[in-house]
């Protein structure tokens, strides 16, 4: 807009000085119409630019967050076009649907094409993989829910993908560990040395203290899988590959079962005893008290699955946002404002990796020694 008002006042000097006053006056309404349509026009065209970028930036992280049937890196939008290009690799598509269907997903090319397979049409929609016709038509209820048949997806999703390799990656690592302790004197050594002081931690501050010295062997072998997966699952997901594992539900729900089921399977009569029948209560009170006890027993899993869920997936949201405000910014105060505060936040990430790592092992920790407590304790 001040471009427009100093191009105004630079115009009316001119006329000024030639003499031309008459014409100044006559053309005056004439140049602040135009200076206001203009000024109009271009903030329209701003703020609509503005509103794309916003929108595309909320599909990116929305993206992100998601699991995904690819793999994919990075991706280039054409400006000719508009058509968007993914740089990445393909994983496979294992459905069940009358039959055993596997193909890979670039065939889908995310969601733009209809693939053949068998006879019957598939196409890839919101993420989800439906059934449709040659045509790749998606049909809709009255309340726009779509209703094609969706078969029984097995695939091998990006989500799937990093946790075999973070397996694979523990397998190697912790294999090799022991190996070095028979070949060394007990004595770690490579890379070992380095996670060798953190299994001692786990031992002796979490295991020990939690679940006391006669039991806690036999959960040390999980406690140590589940420190090092969740952690490296969360470290993976503030790397360059963007993999959000630990921010999806699914994944927090079948760690905290697992450590549910492990609870209530290997709890002894003390532990059931608390529960239904508590120790040094009124009698009149035991019947009031149990359904809540009882309750307690499906909420402390439960928090465990709510907590790392919500604390990583806020993190990523957090994270690409400001990394999208750089791009609206576009100056220098704002998008280096914003440059920084991605630096910060980046740095707490990290802290919060390891941080949710130790509290969900911790809990599962203590959940274990409430089924293993005696009467004395």
């Amino acid at each position: 807009f001040y471009k427009y008002v100093f191009i105004y006042y630079i115009c009316r000097a001119k006329l000024n000085l030639l003499g031309l006053s008459m014409i100044y006056f006559k053309s005056r309404s004439f140049f602040l119409y135009l200076i206001l349509l203009s000024a109009t026009f271009a903030h329209s065209k701003e703020e609509d630019k503005k509103q794309s970028l916003q929108e595309e930036i909320t599909e990116y992280i929305y993206h992100h967050v998601q699991d995904s049937h690819d793999f994919s890196l990075f991706s280039t939008k054409d400006k000719k076009t508009g058509e968007k290009k993914y740089y990445g690799f393909p994983l496979p598509v294992i459905l069940v649907d009358q039959g055993l269907k596997f193909f890979m997903s670039s065939k889908l090319d995310h969601g733009k094409k209809v693939v053949e397979s068998s006879g019957k049409f598939y196409k890839l929609y919101h993420g989800k993989i439906y059934e449709t016709n040659a045509e790749g038509k998606i049909s809709y209820d009255e309340e726009g829910i779509v209703t094609n048949s969706k078969p029984l997806d097995l695939s091998i999703t990006k989500s799937v993908f990093s946790i075999l390799l973070v397996s694979m990656l523990m397998f190697m690592l912790f294999t090799s560990l022991a190996k070095s302790y028979k070949e060394n004197n007990q004595i770690a050594k490579g890379v070992g040395r380095f996670f060798e002081p953190i299994v001692i931690l786990i031992r002796d501050e979490i295991a020990i203290p939690s679940i006391g010295e006669n039991n806690y062997k036999k959960y040390m072998s999980f406690l140590l899988t589940l420190f090092f997966f969740i952690w490296f699952l969360n470290l993976l997901g503030l790397s360059p590959l963007g993999v959000n594992v630990t921010g999806n539900i699914a994944v927090t729900f079948g760690l905290a079962l697992i450590t549910f089921l492990i609870t209530n399977l290997t709890a002894n009569k003390t532990y059931w005893k608390h529960i239904f029948w508590m120790p040094g209560v009124p009698v009149w009170l035991k019947p009031l008290l149990a359904p809540i006890e009882l309750l307690g027993v499906f909420i402390k899993p439960f928090s465990l699955m709510i907590r790392l869920y919500a604390n990583i997936l806020a993190g990523h949201i957090v994270l690409y946002s400001l990394i999208g405000l750089i791009f609206i910014f576009k100056n220098l105060v704002g998008s280096s404002l914003s440059l920084v505060l991605v630096f910060f936040i980046s740095i707490i990430e990290v802290l919060v990796a390891l941080l949710q790592a130790y509290i969900f092992t911790l809990l599962s920790a203590l959940y274990f020694g409430f089924a293993v407590q005696e009467d004395d304790h």
